[in-house]
């Protein structure tokens, strides 16, 4: 009956004809949709494939001809655990330099204004113990524009610091900074709620106001990490320190002044130690640096502790 109907209209076979054109289109674009999606899958799929297996290659890839050469590590950017000069990337580049046979010295090419006390005291304690694993084998810390704070933590681990002139040396300190914003919330009529099971476990919440037992024991614990780093720069660097009264405060001293004060050594860069110490020209990178996989991993893994870390003022060699 529907049928008769539809068909006394002139207009039904148009009508029809329409439909089926407009679910013809419909079809088109979702397979359409369906093949842009598969295809950018796959070329993920490549992209990630590609990057893991021709990253950057690690020290472990190198195969040693046994010629004598200058082993380099850079270690520039800021120290941290999820950075390319954490403890870990630095160790490995470093072993794998004092493991060549044809390694005539270490270079350790600095460039860092600082960062995590744990992971600068991994990597010192380290560099001494390759020191003493490989006698003959001598590592020198040479500085490029900042060997700051956790950075020069790092270089007084090595048997000497070269420095440019006008290089930035010293911040032998420890700082935890943070912020506060009850005067904010005020303002704005907002009411901080903080529930805690532990009565210090809000400890230094920048949503609250401050607390003097927390700021002390804070102070407590800056002052004990402070006095770990002079009793570091202390051992490292033995009598050629000249101490001063405000050596340890924080300052920075420009490369020609830390050589002065015994900060460091003498002037030079990474070729003229490899050539006029080392005796060696051929300068070697044993840099390790993360593949793409392991850049991701280590992203994913560290974001729960960055979220616990963020509660909290940060502590660093800075």
């Amino acid at each position: 009956m529907n049928q008769d109907n539809d068909r006394s209209d002139p207009n039904w076979e148009r009508r029809i004809i329409e439909k089926l054109a407009s679910e013809g289109l419909a079809e088109q674009r979702r397979r359409r949709r369906w093949g842009i999606f598969f295809k950018f899958l796959g070329f993920a799929y490549l992209v990630i494939f590609l990057a893991a297996v021709m990253d950057w290659p690690g020290a472990g890839d190198r195969l040693s001809d046994g010629k004598r050469h200058t082993a380099l590590v850079r270690m520039t950017g800021t120290i941290s655990s999820r950075s390319d000069i954490s403890a870990e990337q630095i160790i490995s580049g470093l072993q794998a330099a004092f493991e060549d046979k044809g390694t005539a010295g270490v270079i350790l090419s600095i460039n860092s204004p600082g960062g995590s006390p744990v992971q600068a005291g991994i990597i010192n304690d380290e560099i001494r113990r390759l020191r003493g694993k490989y006698p003959d084998t001598p590592i020198v810390a040479v500085v490029e524009d900042v060997c700051a704070s956790g950075g020069y933590y790092v270089a007084v681990a090595a048997d000497n610091i070269y420095v440019d002139k006008a290089s930035i040396v010293g911040s032998i300190g420890v700082l935890m900074d943070g912020f506060g914003f009850t005067g904010t919330m005020d303002k704005l009529g907002v009411e901080r709620r903080l529930l805690t099971a532990g009565e210090s476990k809000g400890f230094l919440d920048p949503f609250s106001p401050e607390n003097p037992k927390h700021k002390a024991h804070a102070q407590e614990m800056l002052n004990e990490i402070h006095q770990q780093f002079i009793k570091v720069v202390r051992e490292g660097r033995g009598n050629r320190l000249k101490e001063t009264p405000d050596m340890f405060s924080g300052l920075m001293w420009s490369g020609e002044k830390s050589v002065a004060l015994g900060l460091a050594d003498g002037l030079g860069t990474v070729d003229s130690v490899a050539r006029e110490i080392f005796k060696a020209e051929d300068v070697r990178d044993y840099t390790v640096k993360p593949n793409f996989m392991e850049k991701i991993t280590k992203q994913f893994s560290s974001e729960v502790a960055e979220s616990l870390a963020n509660a909290l003022s940060r502590i660093s060699l800075r």
